[in-house]
């Protein structure tokens, strides 16, 4: 028996779901024996992750059972940073919580305390949101998580709305695949069966990177575009598009408004130009456009690192007008995928509880973390206390050094919920043992797939360990509050956070998915479903808006996961103009930093999310590794394996360098996720990455970053790693 298990045996399986932020969601069987897990694996019968775990956590038992766990509550007694904690009781470490933020709020008002959580848990229930109530409740500040996403999310809704777009699943029936700076290979792994199985049927699939990556080598055609001119990349194929009469001049009539707009804003970007600005041959930029039109019906997989440029949230404005300028939605097989997540009924308000949020109560962006605990905001009142849950903020984000810096100050009352003493644990004032997800009930709606998942708890929390949302309820009940939200059981909560009556949960019940692990919202099948192949986009005017209405009330940031604080802010309308390659803020045009850095997600880690683990360490390479092409190497005299500083006004870092063509020119890639402890000069890629908001949905500018590369006078090998 599944499910919860058989109560007759000590050996037994568990149904389960991964509660990482990836898009694929994988449905696990944890096999347990009484209170022990013994290992886990994929669910064989789950139509989209198939029974394939990743490396990240096939071995997920190691994580829960690590000697390295953080068990029972701790007290600093050393210097922060040093990572020197004692063990204390939850009843002392929720009073000293409780006494130090009551006094903060009483002193300089409860905006001096500011949560900072993201996806480190991507359940409903413990992950994004499960924090929210209780902070809201106090008063504290906003912290406005864009993260990720939020500039993508902002362009596809001034453009086809809050639409699922494409059935990952249906990609199989695409003739024509373009993936758009995903590495779904690493990142996406199990919609590559349905793209291979496209592609098994005489389906092209194009790869457009400016890395060579395991996806763009399996790929029929690979595009190395220079960082940061996807906008003029989607022109070009635009300007081929019209140019050449391609357009489904019926579909655009019916199903979208601002062509002409759009045809005569196009004209500015022939060929020739973006060629030159892309770095990519003239006439693959004329193939591209006429193979799209004509290879019908065509899909997009848009990535994430798109929006991660100062023109990112042009970028996909372009990008998304493509399929009805082709008419690519009228088939199975056609259109565009970002993100799922509109599919599923969640009810953010109750999850969430914006109503409490306070009126006027200022909102802290994220990413600008390292400049409101600085002062360079000029918050008033300063920020004086931090709470981390979720998140490991020292490594994954920019302004490394002034991030620490903020930790560092005896001014700061730090907490942090985690497993580990992560790296920025190791700067808490408090640290609280968080449950892993083999230890807590949750439930799932992935943001690249159709599957509602159930996760159940395998094993009882060791230690001390608890959930977020046990976490949470007991500083609530310490802090006073009585509000119900605090204290439902995690059935309960699950009912609370799905709207169980919406269509699209028909014959879907918790009960089910206790029973099944899944299952597919009331949608049609993936052979069947064309979601706009009659229009009908969630858009003001119900069309595709090739000019867009809500640009008219100023450029905004889309309330992605963050319902009921939508803040305006200004910008221009349907501008897609790309920057030009080496753009970064204040090092913009820098003779000093001619090279872009980029920093995609590790193959071993999720974020910052295993580079503690042993095998993964090994897999990965302990050492910070960046690839870069022979001819800047040679240039710079820089060998094969030498341990190289990569460097620009905000610091440098250090990182074994291996030379491959797989990268294009003036180009560098370093991995996201070493922790600084483990790092040469304990700086990561985040001490150097650029600080500054796209043009939407205030995403980050990670991608954003000149450098230049030294050689140094230290050599390492590969095997020293």
């Amino acid at each position: 028996m599944l499910g919860t298990g058989s109560a007759t045996e000590t050996r037994r399986t568990i149904r389960g779901a991964c509660l990482l932020d990836c898009p694929d969601t994988c449905a696990t069987l944890v096999d347990v024996d009484g209170d022990t897990v013994l290992g886990l694996r994929g669910d064989p019968q789950h139509p989209f992750t198939a029974g394939s775990l990743c490396p990240k956590v096939h071995d997920y038992e190691r994580r829960l059972y690590s000697p390295d766990r953080v068990l029972e509550p701790l007290r600093r007694v050393g210097p922060k940073g040093s990572g020197r904690f004692e063990a204390i009781t939850w009843d002392d470490a929720l009073d000293e919580i409780a006494e130090r933020l009551g006094t903060i709020a009483a002193e300089d008002g409860p905006e001096a305390i500011l949560p900072f959580s993201y996806l480190g848990n991507y359940g409903l229930l413990n992950g994004l949101a499960v924090g929210d109530p209780f902070f809201h409740r106090l008063g504290a500040s906003v912290c406005e998580r864009s993260f990720c996403d939020s500039g993508s999310t902002t362009a596809l809704r001034m453009t086809v709305g809050r639409t699922v777009g494409m059935d990952p699943e249906s990609f199989a029936h695409s003739r024509y695949i373009v993936v758009w700076a995903c590495n779904v290979q690493a990142t996406n792994l199990h919609l590559w069966k349905f793209i291979r199985a496209a592609q098994r049927r005489g389906a092209k699939v194009v790869v457009i990177d400016p890395l060579r990556t395991r996806t763009a080598a399996k790929a029929d055609w690979h595009i190395p575009i220079r960082p940061g001119t996807d906008a003029a990349l989607a022109l070009g194929m635009m300007n081929v598009i019209v140019g050449e009469g391609l357009v489904d001049t019926d579909y655009v009539d019916r199903h979208a408004v601002g062509f002409d707009e759009l045809a005569e804003r196009v004209r500015d970007y022939p060929p020739s130009r973006v060629a030159a600005v892309c770095g990519i041959p003239e006439e693959d930029v004329v193939r591209l456009g006429r193979e799209y039109a004509l290879g019908q019906p065509a899909a997009i997989r848009l990535g994430v690192a798109v929006e991660r440029h100062a023109s990112g949230g042009q970028a996909i404005r372009a990008i998304s007008s493509l399929p009805a300028l082709v008419g690519a939605w009228r088939r199975v097989g056609g259109g565009l995928l970002q993100l799922t997540s509109p599919a599923f009924p969640i009810d953010w308000p109750a999850l969430q509880r914006p109503d409490w949020i306070r009126p006027g109560t200022r909102v802290v962006n994220q990413y600008r973390l390292g400049a409101a605990l600085s002062g360079e905001l000029g918050l008033d009142p300063p920020i004086r206390a931090l709470f981390v849950y979720n998140s490991n903020p020292l490594v994954t984000l920019p302004e490394q050094r002034t991030v620490a810096a903020g930790l560092a100050s005896d001014d700061l009352f730090t907490v942090v919920g985690d497993h580990f003493l992560t790296d920025t644990a190791r700067y808490a004032d408090i640290v609280l043992p968080n449950a892993t997800m083999l230890e807590q009930f949750d439930i799932v709606c992935p943001w690249g797939q159709l599957y509602v998942t159930l996760n159940q708890p395998a094993s009882p929390p060791l230690g001390e360990s608890v959930s977020n949302r046990e976490m949470f309820r007991r500083l609530a009940e310490r802090m006073g509050f009585d509000d119900e939200i605090f204290f439902l059981d995690d059935r309960e909560a699950a009912r609370r956070a799905l709207r169980w009556d919406d269509p699209s949960l028909a014959g879907i019940t918790l009960e089910r998915l206790e029973e099944d692990g899944w299952a597919r919202l009331s949608l049609p099948g993936a052979d069947e479903l064309a979601p706009h192949a009659q229009g009908s986009f969630p858009t003001p005017s119900g069309k595709c808006e090739l000019k867009a209405s809500l640009a008219e009330g100023g450029n905004f940031v889309v309330p992605t996961l963050r319902e009921g604080y939508t803040e305006l802010q200004s910008g221009e309308p349907l501008d897609p103009l790309p920057h030009q390659a080496g753009y970064d803020g204040d090092l913009h045009g820098a003779d000093r930093h001619p090279l872009i850095l980029l920093t995609p997600k590790a193959q071993s880690y999720l974020n910052s999310q295993f580079a503690n683990m042993p095998r993964q360490r090994k897999l990965q390479g302990s050492v910070q590794s960046v690839l870069i092409h022979p001819d800047d190497a040679a240039t710079r005299g820089i060998a094969e394996g030498e341990l190289v500083r990569i460097a620009n006004d905000r610091g440098d870092v250090r990182a074994l360098a291996t030379l491959t063509d797989e990268v294009a020119r003036g180009v560098l890639v370093s991995p996201l996720g070493h922790w600084r402890d483990s790092q040469p000069g304990e700086a990561t890629v985040n001490a150097i990455t650029a600080p500054g908001l796209a043009d939407m949905g205030n995403a980050p500018t990670f991608s954003d970053t000149a450098v230049e590369v030294h050689a140094t006078t230290a050599a390492a090998s590969r095997e020293a790693s």
